[in-house]
């Protein structure tokens, strides 16, 4: 869907003020190591549902789409420095984040889970409460830099929280047993599980909604910098139209099995 400009003029009239809009493109900064949300090879071609949500954007702008890759805990401050001209990446809409970016409205929503060995203690627990107790003194891991983390720091003090700077990472260390369980989206850990080093893991049966606590975010939006109000207007519509037409939907079922987008408001 990398398609050239065909109204390079009126794009960037809206004051982009990126090198890459000189281009006729859109550069988008993502993590890469996140699948299914986005994976990148070792060319750089990046694949995933946050690679067709770039694409259909760039389609509906009439801008070709260039992807950077980027450390997930790394994307807001590489934004802030204009590596790239906005984020998708899977990135949760939080208070804290909107202090330092811009978010377009939310696409997309997905739920929260825990991920343990079919043999542990948390596998057979089916309530919350019960759930945050289980983790007290736990090797708990989370990508760094997420909601997540943040969403254990806040309710499961006691938790012995590791951090990893990708998934891979966080999952070779689960499937190895140096930590006892790991917390992320759904459709990551289901990843996992469909692995090898999976098979003998379970997610746990307390699903956590992302509007269940404020460190969760309000769904998954496109990060902008805060000056660039009218690229932010544009990308709006350009979701909202997505979103409305079922392309997001269709790209989300791809991907999830499920459609994850999240009304247009």
């Amino acid at each position: 869907m990398k398609l050239k400009v065909l109204s390079l003029v009126a794009f960037l009239a809206a004051g982009m003020g990126s090198a890459y809009a000189a281009e006729g493109e859109l550069s988008i900064g993502t993590e890469g190591a996140y699948p299914p949300w986005s994976m990148a090879d070792a060319n750089g071609n990046v694949t995933g549902f946050d690679a067709d949500v770039g694409n259909l954007l760039c389609a509906k702008l009439e801008l070709k789409c260039h992807f950077v890759v980027q450390a997930f805990d790394g994307l807001i401050p590489a934004l802030k420095a204009k590596r790239f001209d906005i984020i998708i990446s899977g990135m949760s809409i939080t208070e804290d984040r909107k202090k330092e970016i811009s978010f377009s409205n939310g696409y997309a929503e997905l739920a929260n889970v825990f991920v343990a060995p079919k043999n542990s203690d948390l596998a057979g627990i089916h309530d919350f409460d019960t759930l945050i107790k289980a983790l007290d003194g736990k090797k708990v891991g989370v990508q760094a830099g997420t909601t997540h983390a943040h969403y254990l720091e806040k309710n499961a003090p006691t938790a012995d929280l590791k951090t990893y700077e990708t998934l891979d990472q966080m999952q070779i260390d689960l499937a190895s047993g140096r930590i006892e369980t790991a917390f992320s989206d759904a459709s990551a850990l289901e990843d996992f599980l469909a692995k090898p080093d999976g098979k003998d893991f379970q997610l746990v049966d307390v699903k956590i909604a992302s509007s269940s606590d404020a460190t969760l975010g309000e769904g998954i939006g496109v990060g902008i910098a805060q000056e660039n109000t009218e690229l932010k207007a544009k990308i709006d519509k350009a979701l909202c139209e997505l979103v409305n037409d079922g392309s997001i939907g269709k790209a989300s079922e791809t991907w999830f099995k499920t459609d994850i987008s999240r009304p247009c408001k």
